[in-house]
Parts: structure tokens; sequence; C-alpha cells
């Protein structure tokens, strides 16, 4: 069985274009990892190892505490301006009503540091790590996320690129300017033709002959900064030479491009639905001369660069939608306190209290994710980008579900523009569909989690071709098998969490096991098929972040109560509610992924979405329209 799962998965990474580019290029994860094929059971992420039936708790339990007791000062230090700035300076709705900040909005936010927040202290920056960028990102949530996308298009993609993979000049030469001195920064990779699919850029950079520059011609679209960016992080093709076989080969490469180069312009701002206040245009590029030196990174690693940007920066949207939730929930609690309806006030009713629970709850949870990732990357984990996805997801649909609860909640109140929240409700809609569409994400993490377990399975198979050198691997791997199959050993989680957590942790705990025993079988039912199975491989994605919530409440709330903090027993009460919720629907989602029952209904709904599209649309007849 195990030989038959792991000669199938090598296809994983080879016969399908989007598993492919996710095998390639996950950091830590893929084929192409920087790890040796021998080290990769060192990967300490949470989520990856699930997937393979196993537990490493290092990033989960005990909940994280990574700053000192100096960066907690500095970061609360911080925070009063950066809350003065929304209150006396910065105006939401006069931002969105004139679709852009103005002048002396954007001076103050300059003149605060919000634009250097993680550029190191030697090049004007305020040089604070992820945890407290995340605090300060919580902050800018609350109040304005248009300008939020401006700072976080700014620093959390734009230039972060230097920072990850700049080379000491380029640092010396960038960080200054993007963290000070007024230059604005944007990350230009989205092209007509390539939203998800980075991979299909048609933007070409053609080589000097005396291989001092690259001339650059192409455009780029819906780039955030966009109309006002001096400095961009741009993707394009270039011609890659193999130095073992001569082939020569298309691959992306990333630059630092200058507005200076010449050549370099902009569309109007786009019309948008939300998210008004940022800058969003289309970029052209008309034979721009980039220095050689303006490579960032590696030539034809321009893929990896953007990805691990984009993972690099995911955290902090968790960070941000945690403090938009608050703000609504706050609206919403206000409401239910002071609305008299029916000789009661709204407060009285089960239906009110049950919305405002289940905000909580989802607030609680996406703000846990978004710390415990934070806090493990300035820890110095690279193995986060499986937890930064979920987080996304997580924090993009719990915010929109949030914000659509406290407009129900105030009613027709809700609806109106002063109240605020339809803004709100505008601008999250982007969130699911930027830096990574959860669909997408899904994907990134079913196939990624998958890979890494067929990995595993690979090294039992090389383990039984020379099994008197490995009988403790082996012993090791049947002992688990075997006591899981009658319902003994597996996950336990009973010495990470307070007593009062430990029937909720067992629950947790069976639901990783029966994960990772789902993830194995269905390597064994589809082998290199698996990349196809899309349906299927978004309820196991769905069952993976319900797991990942359960985990990061469980050990937040047990450390509260190890603190005895004054919200420990309300931090409990919203544990335990989320791990009977999460669990209920990580079973459902891993027996529609596993059985039959479940695999007809997912041809059904294959064959109504085949109707639909090949007909344009609905397809029925209307009731008064049938003879």
């Amino acid at each position: 069985m195990w030989r038959h799962t792991i000669l199938s998965t090598r296809y994983l990474a080879g016969n399908a274009t989007l598993c492919r580019q996710i095998a390639t290029h996950s950091p830590k994860l893929g084929a192409e990892s920087n790890r040796s094929k021998e080290k990769a059971s060192e990967n300490e992420s949470f989520m990856a190892n699930i997937f393979r039936g196993s537990l490493v708790s290092s990033q989960v339990f005990p909940y994280p505490d990574v700053l000192t007791a100096e960066q907690k000062e500095l970061t609360n230090s911080l925070i009063d301006p950066f809350e003065r700035f929304f209150s006396d300076v910065n105006d939401a709705a006069r931002n969105d009503a004139n679709a852009k900040i103005d002048d002396t909005t954007a001076k103050a936010l300059w003149e605060l540091g919000a634009f250097g927040i993680q550029v190191p202290a030697d090049y004007g920056g305020l040089g604070l790590n992820n945890t407290q960028y995340g605090r300060l990102c919580a902050i800018v949530g609350v109040n304005d996320l248009g300008l939020g996308i401006t700072i976080g298009a700014h620093q959390s993609i734009g230039f972060k690129g230097i920072l990850l993979y700049g080379t000491p000049e380029q640092k010396e030469k960038y960080l200054p300017k993007v963290a000070a001195e007024q230059v604005y920064a944007a990350f230009a990779l989205t092209e007509p033709s390539s939203g998800s699919d980075a991979g299909s850029i048609r933007c070409r950079a053609v080589k000097s002959a005396d291989g001092k520059h690259f001339v650059l011609n192409g455009s780029k679209i819906w780039i955030s900064n966009g109309g006002i960016a001096e400095i961009m992080t741009v993707f394009a093709q270039t011609e890659q030479v193999d130095p073992k076989t001569g082939e020569k080969k298309d691959k992306v490469t990333a630059f630092i491009v200058e507005r200076s180069f010449g050549g370099v312009t902009n569309g109007p701002p786009e019309k948008k639905m939300g998210i008004k206040a940022s800058n969003t245009a289309e970029v052209y590029f008309e034979d721009v001369k980039i220095p050689i030196e303006n490579v960032l990174g590696k030539e034809g690693d321009g893929f990896k660069v953007a990805m691990n940007i984009l993972n690099n920066g995911r955290f902090g949207m968790g960070a941000t939608l945690s403090g938009t939730m608050k703000k609504c929930i706050e609206q919403a609690t206000e409401h239910a306190n002071n609305r008299v309806q029916f000789g009661q006030k709204l407060k009285n009713y089960g239906s009110i209290q049950e919305k405002l629970a289940q905000m909580n709850i989802l607030q609680y949870a996406t703000e846990s994710m978004a710390f415990t990732i934070s806090q493990n990357m300035d820890a110095g984990s690279k193995d986060y980008h499986l937890e930064a996805a979920i987080s996304k997801i997580y924090a993009s649909e719990s915010a929109w579900y949030v914000c659509d609860e406290a407009i129900q909640i105030l009613g027709g109140m809700g609806f109106m523009v002063d109240t605020g929240l339809e803004r709100v409700l505008r601008d999250l809609r982007i969130f699911r569909i930027f830096e990574g569409t959860n669909d997408i994400l899904r994907l990134f993490i079913a196939l990624t989690g998958i890979q890494y377990a067929g990995s595993h399975l690979k090294e039992l198979q090389r383990a039984f071709k020379n099994p008197s050198a490995n009988l403790g691997l082996i012993f090791k791997e049947a002992s688990r098998r075997a006591a899981s199959t009658v319902g003994l050993g597996g996950t336990d989680l009973s010495g990470h969490v307070v007593s009062e957590l430990l029937p909720y942790a067992k629950k947790t705990a069976h639901c990783i096991d029966l994960f990772g025993q789902s993830v194995e079988e269905l390597l064994l039912r589809y082998n290199k098929n698996i990349v196809n199975e899309q349906i299927l491989l978004t309820r196991l994605a769905n069952a993976a972040i319900d797991i990942y919530a359960m985990v990061v409440t469980q050990s937040r709330s047990s450390r509260a109560v190890s603190l005895n903090l004054p919200t420990a027993q309300h931090e409990l009460n919203m544990t335990k509610a989320l791990t009977i919720q999460a669990s209920d629907r990580v079973i459902k989602n891993l027996q529609a992924a596993t059985s039959s029952h479940h695999r007809s209904l997912n041809e059904k709904i294959s064959a109504i979405a085949k109707t639909t599209l090949e007909n344009g649309g609905v397809t029925t007849t209307g009731i008064l329209d049938q003879n």
C-alpha cells in the first residue's frame, strides 16, 4: 500500500500547471526545497505535518510570546500616536468619497513613520518586527481599510522584496527613500492574462548584448499605488540558458524599476467597488532600461521571489482584519445594548446573542492565527506558509461575515452611509480576491500538504529497500498505524492545554488523526489524478483550516488561564464553542472527501456546472414560460 502511494505521488509535481507551480515554489515543502531531501522531515510547520498524520507542536504549543519587554514597551508607545492620527487627522469617509488620500493626511502618515514600519532604523524606518507590525495593522483595520491598502501595498509587498532579497547596495539605495522620503512603492505582478496564474505573465525583459542592462516592455493591471509609486517591484519573463544543457527557456525574473528610468507610465485611477481611497492603476513599460544591478534575487527566480513576498506578508491581513472585526462588533454591541424593539432591548433576544457570540468567536480565532504566525516568524521560523495561507482565508471570510452580521443587527441603520459599515463591507470584498484568491489558496494548502505527505511515504519506501538499517523508522510507523487502527495511541494534545479544555483537545486530536488517514486514503485512491479533484481538495483544505483554528485558540486560551488573565473564562468559552463547531465541520468535510456517497454528490455538482457553462448560464425554462 505504501509503495503504491509513493510511486503515484511523484506525479504531483509534473502533471498539472497549478500543482507544478505549487510544488516547485512552495518554500520548504516543494520538490525544490532549499533543504536536502534527507532533512525534509525537519519541517516544523504544524499544518504540514498533520498531512502526514504527525504532531509537531512547537509552533503552536505553548502559545508563542517572543517580544522582549523593551519591544513591548516600544509597541505600546506607538499605539497612542497611531490612534490619534486616525481620530484627529484621517477621515475614512472623506477618503472614500474623494477616492484618494489628501496630501495633508498622507504627509502626516509619513511623519508618523507608517510607511517604514519594518524598515531597519539604520535606513530610516521604525525597525519593528512582524508582531509589532501586526499590532499597528490592527489599528489601521479598525479605522480605514482603504488607507490601509496604500500602506500595505507600499511595504507589505511593494518594497518587501528589497528587504527579503535585496543586496546591501540595493538596500542602501532604496530603503531610506521608501521609509522616510515620501517615495511610494508598488508590487507589479498581475497582467490581463495572468491573475492567479502568475507564471503565465507576458511582460518581457531582454538582456543587452553587453549584459549591463535589461530592456522591459509590457503592462500590468490593477496595481495598488500604480499611479503614485516611484519604485516598483516588477516581474517579467527573461530568457535563461541552462548551464548544463545549453537549453534556452523563459523564466520569470524580479526587477527593481524606477519611474525615473523613463518609459514608465500609468493609466487613470480605476473605479472600484471598495478601498476607493487607495490608488489602483494600470502601469505600462515601454523600452524601460533597467541596470543589471537592479535584478532582485537571482535571474529566473522571479516566481519564487513573488510567492515569498506574498507569503511573508499574508499574516498582516489577519492582524488588520481582526481590528476591523473588533470595530464591527463594538458597533453592533452598542446598538444591541440600546435599541428597544417589542418592549425589550435587542440584547435580550437569543438570536442577537447568538450573532454576537459567533462574531466574537471568529474575531478571536482570526487574531489568534495572525499572532501565532507573526511570532513564529519573529522567532526565526521559515515553515509558516501553509499557516499564512490559512490565516488569509479565515480572516477575509470571517471579516465579511462579521461586518454583514453587524449590518443585520443594526437593521436599516446599518444600511445607511453614516454608520460606516456599508463602506467597510465594500472594502472587505477585495480581501478574498487579492494576494492569492481564497479559491487558489485552498488548492495551495491541499496540494502542498499532500505533496509533503507523499515525500514521507517516499522516505518509507527507501527504508523498506534497506530494512535492517531502518528498523527504527519502520517499527515507529507500523506501531503508529496499528495503534490508530484499533483506536489507541494517535495524537494526544492533553499535555498542551489546561484541564478545562481536555475534552475539546480530544475532539481536535481525533480530527487530526482522521485528517492524516484521509490524506493517505485519497492518495491511494486518486494517485496522480488527485491534482484534478478540486472539489475534493477544497474540502480537505476546509478541514485543515478548521483544525488550525481549534489548535491556536486552545493554545491561546490555555495561556490566558495560566496567566490568570481577567478574560480567561471568556476565552475558554469562545474556544469551546469554536471547537464544537469546527470539529463537526472537519468530520463532515473529510467524509465528503472520502465517502462514496459524497463522491456521487461531487459528480452531480460537476455535471450541473458543465451544463451551465455549455449553455452560458441558467438553462431551465422559467415556470411561466413552460407550455
